[in-house]
């Protein structure tokens, strides 16, 4: 059996290797390192592939999640509301813009942000909800887009971990997620379903007033040479980073495929432990895309769990050990433990397993005995 890795990008690039090394070598040839021909390749070919009007590359994901909302044009002081069980990044760029962040607590079943809980957590200062589409299950963006209708308010995707993920809406449309909201952002980090090989990010948008604005603030605000019309920031995809995720794209929804035939792996391996809860999907099978194949553990032993394959040599993740609204940086006095009661279990409880496009059989396998004897022990 093979050295098991929570991601394992090397294999990856081993079946890619002669696209991207060409891709590579095209931008060392070109020298256009910013800007040049591979990043505006890369916006077109993804444009197509999501089915969106607007793909506008940046530095990584933050700072798309950050751009969209400059590109809103949030005032500081504005709330926008989001799910307390996520990545700090999240939050963290409403801070940095001086808006106000507001925690609201997440599905027991999807871990996404509960419907309910944001039309609790509506005021008359609220402006934008981002709903997380945490570990590539996307949340309910119709529930999520009617509140969002009914209050006048801007809905931003955080895209960053389920980008290919499908969405059937009520009406019987299907949309790629981070196509629904106002605007989307993603991030391409390394070990994400779509990753290049250093920092990446992208905003996504069917509107074009809004893309124009976004396309200015990626750039300094510059949209014709030293006129700089709007505040911007200086983000950036470079050409490197555009021509491996050219390289990769095309082979995207096999990797999410491959990803899914893992997760039903595990959840054979699963079945009967009642200590065990598995991931669960809603919508058909083109909805959920593992960028995290995380289990809830519901005897108490989570972290005697994490112990055991530490000590057996098994990668795990614990997203997310801390609540945000236990985090210094976004404490507030408003909030009452009570309103938080599922983030608070959940994290006693996740426990994420290797997931990757490279995984074996038997590495599964030997990952789904080693915690089931652990646990029945």
């Amino acid at each position: 059996m093979k050295k098991i890795q929570m991601v394992d990008l090397k294999g990856q690039y081993e079946g890619i290797k002669k696209q991207v090394n060409d891709s590579l070598h095209e931008v060392l040839e070109d020298t256009s390192f910013i800007n040049g021909p591979q990043v505006h390749a890369f916006q077109k070919e993804l444009e197509e592939y999501l089915g969106v009007k607007h793909v506008i590359p940046c530095a990584n994901g933050t700072d798309a999640l950050q751009i969209a909302m400059m590109g809103l044009g949030l005032k500081p002081g504005d709330e926008v509301i989001t799910a307390d069980f996520t990545f700090a990044a999240t939050a963290e760029v409403i801070a940095l813009l001086q808006l106000t962040p507001v925690l609201v607590d997440v599905d027991p079943v999807t871990f996404n942000i509960d419907p309910e809980e944001i039309k609790r957590a509506i005021t008359p200062k609220t402006k934008a909800i981002v709903p997380v589409h945490l570990f590539g299950q996307p949340a309910d963006m119709d529930a999520i887009m009617e509140i969002a209708r009914e209050h006048d308010l801007y809905v931003i995707e955080d895209n960053a971990q389920a980008i290919g993920a499908n969405y059937h809406s009520k009406e019987g449309k299907t949309m790629k997620v981070g196509t629904i909201g106002d605007v989307a952002a993603t991030s391409f980090f390394p070990s994400k379903n779509l990753g290049c090989y250093g920092d990446g990010g992208a905003i996504f948008t069917n509107n074009d007033q809004l893309a124009h604005i976004i396309r200015g603030v990626v750039n300094h605000g510059m949209y014709e040479r030293y006129h700089h019309d709007v505040v911007g920031v200086n983000s950036r995809l470079d050409s490197f980073q555009a021509a491996v995720l050219r390289a990769k794209l095309p082979n995207l929804d096999k990797y999410n495929e491959a990803r899914k035939e893992a997760a039903a792996k595990y959840n054979k391996a699963f079945e009967g432990e009642e200590s065990i809860e598995t991931p669960v999907r809603t919508g058909d099978s083109s909805t959920h895309v593992y960028h995290q194949y995380t289990l809830k553990i519901k005897n108490g032993k989570r972290d005697a769990l994490a112990k055991h394959l530490q000590e057996k040599g098994i990668p795990f993740g614990i997203y997310y050990p801390i609540p945000l609204h236990l985090q210094k940086a976004y404490t507030d006095e408003r909030y009452n433990e009570a309103d938080f009661s599922v983030t608070n279990q959940l994290v006693k409880e996740v426990i994420s397993l290797p997931m990757h496009t490279e995984l074996e059989d038997d590495q599964i396998e030997h990952i789904s005995k080693t915690i089931i004897d652990f646990l029945n022990n």
